[in-house]
């Protein structure tokens, strides 16, 4: 059947010969369900009222669906604008502009960096309250801030998010277990949402211990359930790899968890002894 979407000459299948294709219509459901889908899914920006859109509270044709595409793209425009503009303050913590803080890593060795007092108030509540002590207050010229549990080049990595909202790949692989606890000790939700999302990304056998650690002192729900998930479904390789005994010696409550998950999802799995 000739389909006046994807034909060779579609001009030729003008209506009334406007037929389509199963390929073509299939496609054209999904796109109008996935739009109504992400329109309900949208919540409200404040008092319970929901974003304008500009084709209404549903799509039920292609037309509509095309303009709210559009839509989304003006969007996605106006908030690559909007990021741009924002990561500007990041060029003032490159460049040491008006810095009026230092942050001091755990080892003494180690250099201090250069940060805003205002910048880190504003991200972290524990931060704000550190500066908000009279220590700092007392002499704002000279004063620091001490992070113990931090090398300097996870401080570093730490400042970068902070000021960027975001860091590369290669730094967030070697630093997301120490930037994970630094934004649970420092209370900054959305480093631990960031962190939280690359280690489920990575999540394999060499690394799921470590993840289930983390999420047990972070109190991360989710997280800890999907690594003892994953711990259980590949039990054999992880129990006898290299690092599990010095797990166990360290986390004995996980090392029970452990067990008795994988004791249950035996149970779960087993066949019925009386058939």
């Amino acid at each position: 059947m000739d389909c006046s979407i994807c034909s060779s000459l579609p001009v030729i299948l003008r209506p009334p010969r406007n037929t389509i294709c199963v390929s073509c219509y299939d496609g054209a459901k999904c796109v109008i369900n996935l739009i109504n889908k992400l329109q309900n899914d949208r919540k409200p920006t404040n008092n319970n009222v929901s974003p304008v859109s500009p084709i209404g509270s549903s799509c039920k044709t292609l037309t509509n669906a095309s303009k709210w595409i559009i839509d989304l793209k003006n969007r996605e425009d106006e908030l690559e604008d909007k990021i741009n503009f924002l990561a500007q303050f990041t060029a003032a913590f490159r460049h040491q502009i008006h810095t009026d803080i230092q942050l001091n890593p755990g080892s003494p060795a180690s250099p201090s960096i250069s940060a805003h007092r205002a910048l880190l108030a504003t991200r972290s509540e524990i931060f704000k309250n550190i500066l908000d002590s009279d220590g700092c207050k007392a002499a704002p010229t000279n004063s620091t801030i001490t992070l113990p549990e931090l090398s300097h080049e996870e401080l570093e990595s730490l400042m970068e998010f902070l000021y960027s909202g975001d860091l590369g790949e290669e730094k967030v692989k070697k630093h997301v277990y120490s930037l994970a606890l630094a934004g649970d000790k420092y209370e900054i939700p959305y480093l631990q949402k960031f962190c939280e999302r690359y280690m489920l990304k990575w999540l394999n056998c060499e690394s799921a211990l470590d993840v289930l650690e983390v999420a047990e002192v972070c109190s991360c729900r989710a997280l800890k359930e999907s690594a003892l998930d994953f711990i259980v479904r590949n039990m054999e390789e992880i129990v006898f790899s290299s690092g599990f005994e010095a797990f166990a010696l360290k986390n004995p409550h996980l090392s029970v968890q452990i067990t008795r998950a994988s004791l249950m999802d035996a149970r779960k799995n087993r066949p019925n002894s009386s058939s």
